[in-house]
């Protein structure tokens, strides 16, 4: 080999290991480039209904659409709305709205339209009950399947434990005027799964669930309610009487309102509305006159069924209908959070005590009787037990005309 060649050969070698040094350098560089941090885990607790109708299937096409994740812990109403309040859970899932008192600070949005359906055994003969029967059930007036055309057995009426569950609050609400109405139902379960499994089981059961959490359950049978057949057609043009809002709730002051956003905007995509769909719910938008209608209809059922509405509670007022990312970004922006707001809020009610305790003393000074002063979490049975006197003795002391009290609220527990 010639020097000539050689040396053309040495140099084209050396270009050719410094291109591939340069490579491997880029290469490493581009290694070390800090990686885009992923979103963080949303962590959603609530009712069963809602879990098996909505949320479930929403969160894995929200998880492969590369949003991010949710961590999804079904159970009850209100041990999601517990969880968010004291900030162990993200956001939670509801068959009910707000009660009025304790859920003031989380922050409800609609996201769609369900329906309450009575559940029974296939082989029931009932095929539908008008909405007074349905109360007359709950209140204990009819016990016995052939007062409303079936077999002459004993009905078995079912419910869910906690009053404050979602489909247990809704349905009293509308038929009582108030979500915690007792009703006769010595069968009580944790949840309306548990529920559903129990009515599989017996021929003379009845109970409530949703329409989302039945959609194909060939093991129970849903009754009509004043002829009208529980569906997604009949919930969205309001000719079903028991349909209801379905809510996501969160807390003013999550950390994760960015993320939180970011899943309600999601709601709105295609993929999350067929989700909906497919589980016989209707999207919130989708049927704008419901919620209008929601409110006019509570009185017309309560004069139905011979009810009187509860003056006590909080009047129901329509949601505006609108994408659920727009309705929580709404709500967020106008949430107290601020420090001076909190603290404010902090001041109102420590003067609200103070007050209350004035007051008590000076009606425990005037006639000499044994005062309460209701706080976070008292009812009337709470109370009745801490001071060794019957709700029936609270009633009468204090004229109340129901079982609800209100914080602050100053009551006679003895004479």
């Amino acid at each position: 080999m010639s020097f000539r060649l050689a040396r053309i050969l040495s140099v084209a070698l050396l270009s050719v290991a410094a291109a591939s040094a340069a490579q491997a350098a880029t290469k490493a560089k581009s290694s070390k480039r800090p990686a885009t941090p992923a979103a963080p885990t949303l962590i959603w607790r609530g009712d069963q209904a809602t879990a098996r109708g909505l949320v479930t299937d929403v969160a894995k096409a929200y998880e492969k659409a590369g949003k991010g994740k949710i961590e999804v812990q079904p159970f009850n109403t209100v041990s999601g709305l517990d969880a968010v309040a004291k900030g162990t859970a993200d956001f939670a899932g509801s068959a009910r709205g707000p009660d009025g008192s304790s859920e003031s600070s989380l922050v409800f949005t609609p996201v769609a339209w369900d329906a309450l359906v009575m559940i029974t055994y296939p082989s029931n003969p009932v095929n539908s009950l008008t909405l007074k029967q349905v109360h007359d059930i709950y209140y204990g007036k009819i016990t016995n399947w052939k007062e409303v055309g079936g077999n002459d057995q004993e009905i078995d009426l079912y419910a869910v434990a906690s009053p404050g569950d979602g489909v247990e609050y809704s349905l009293r609400k509308l038929l009582f005027g108030r979500g915690n109405q007792p009703v006769a139902a010595p069968r009580l379960y944790v949840n309306t799964a548990k529920l559903e499994e129990a009515v599989t089981l017996d021929p003379k059961a009845l109970g409530v669930t949703t329409l989302a959490g039945v959609t194909g359950n060939r093991k129970v049978k849903t009754i009509n309610i004043n002829g009208a057949p529980p569906s997604p057609a009949t919930v969205k043009d309001g000719s079903y009487p028991l349909f209801i809002p379905v809510y996501l709730i969160t807390s003013e002051t999550s950390p994760k309102m960015a993320q939180l956003k970011v899943f309600m905007d999601f709601l709105g995509t295609d993929a999350a509305r067929d989700v909906a769909r497919k589980h016989d719910l209707v999207p919130y938008d989708e049927a704008p006159a419901l919620a209008e209608l929601d409110v006019s209809r509570r009185p017309k059922i309560l004069a139905e069924v011979g009810a009187r509405p509860m003056t006590d509670e909080p009047a129901a007022k329509p949601t505006p209908v609108a994408a659920p990312g727009a309705m929580y970004a709404s709500r967020v922006a106008t949430s107290p959070t601020s420090e001076l707001t909190q603290q404010s809020k902090q001041d109102l009610q420590a003067r609200n005590e103070a007050n209350a305790e004035k007051k008590a003393e000076a009606v425990a000074a005037a006639t000499g009787d044994k005062t309460y002063i209701v706080a976070k979490g008292d009812t009337l049975s709470v109370i009745a037990k801490k001071n060794s006197v019957t709700v029936a003795d609270l009633r009468s002391w204090n004229d109340l005309k129901s079982d609800n009290v209100k914080i602050g609220q100053v009551l006679k527990v003895g004479l």
